[in-house]
């Protein structure tokens, strides 16, 4: 997936286990974002390992815990503080019986409908697939081939699919202001109902700017990091809406993230990591049915992997997304394929 500053061809992901010591055990994941969170895969790990001691043996009086117990342990690394977060509410599922949408506070819709990722250079021959797979809403990375490429394929895009479709475009962080500003002036002729991240995550002037300089509306993702972010940028009507993922706020993060952003009218879209396996993508179907509003969709991402880890994987049916009934994530690890996927500290 060629993005702005990075290709993304392989997944450095980490995965957590949690018991209980009677049998039951949930897995949470965290994909490596150097460029987002600033996380990589062998600092995760430290984390994760210099917090395993304090973890182990304690009591969680309720699921509203789980969260600052975390953080507190966790300090630096949002995504090992999302992976073991997400683990141990897999298993508070487990032990309880209980799917997660229903420990989140319970689903306010049944399905929510996936944004697909479209690059560049893919979308004459992907586009057409996904609409006759039921997908209703595409997202084109830009911010790599210059302005008038990009804005080009967006239209193309847009021509493709209609005008019953949701078309947007995430430069992630890529454009300089200029080009920015270039960009958001001709997104509306283009077809876009969104812009993700035009400008570097600390250009809130430069996002503002943006914001004025078309009326198709602008989203953060990167500058989206803590529900401080999120009142920042909307102070600075800096952003209308946008990303949020477990990666960098962790579930009850994204939650409590999704319930501001509603109350101030900012549009959510809700995303995994390029690339999660299906333990990341189905904490995203459950969050996808509680959140309580999801304007810009939900972009789940274990699709793209060549190989998952599940017994059987997050299914994306008729372009829409859907958490399982079964208790925790509903999520099985097949562990013939962790095994081969698995690489140790020291690379192998």
């Amino acid at each position: 997936m060629p993005m702005s500053g990075e290709t993304v061809s392989v997944s450095r992901n980490l995965l957590v286990r949690v018991s209980d010591g009677e049998g039951n055990a949930g897995w949470g994941e965290a994909a490596s974002a150097p460029l987002m969170t600033g996380d990589t895969l062998p600092g995760m790990l430290a984390a994760v390992e210099s917090a395993a001691p304090r973890i182990a043996g304690l009591e969680i009086a309720s699921a509203g815990d789980i969260r600052g117990l975390v953080e507190s342990m966790i300090p630096k690394s949002p995504g090992a503080r999302c992976a073991v977060e997400m683990a141990v509410l897999d298993l508070v599922g487990r032990r309880t019986r209980t799917p997660l949408y229903e420990i989140l506070g319970g689903r306010v819709r049944d399905s929510a409908a996936v944004l697909a990722l479209v690059a560049s250079e893919q979308y004459e021959t992907e586009v057409e697939r996904l609409l006759q797979s039921g997908v209703r809403a595409f997202k084109v990375k830009v911010g790599i081939d210059g302005v008038a490429a990009d804005l080009s394929t967006c239209h193309a895009v847009r021509t493709a699919v209609g005008r019953d479709i949701r078309v947007s475009a995430d430069a992630n962080g890529g454009f300089g202001l200029a080009d920015a500003l270039a960009f958001a002036a001709g997104a509306k002729d283009a077809g876009l109902d969104f812009i993700e991240q035009p400008l570097p995550a600390s250009d809130l002037a430069g996002m503002a700017a943006c914001v004025d300089a078309t009326s198709v509306p602008i989203g953060a993702d990167e500058g989206f990091r803590s529900v401080e972010d999120i009142r920042l940028h909307h102070e600075a009507r800096a952003a209308s809406g946008g990303s949020l993922k477990p990666l960098k706020m962790g579930v009850g993060g994204v939650l409590a993230a999704g319930k501001l952003m509603n109350a101030l009218e900012m549009k959510v879209n809700l995303a995994g990591k390029v690339a999660e396996s299906s333990v990341g993508s189905a904490a995203i179907a459950h969050l996808a049915v509680t959140l309580p509003q999801l304007d810009w969709d939900a972009s789940a991402t274990c699709q793209y992997l060549s190989t998952d880890l599940a017994v059987q994987p997050v299914e994306i049916v008729n372009g829409a997304l859907a958490p399982s009934d079964a208790p925790g994530l509903g999520i099985e690890v097949d562990p013939d394929r962790l095994r081969a996927l698995f690489v140790g500290q020291d690379g192998t």
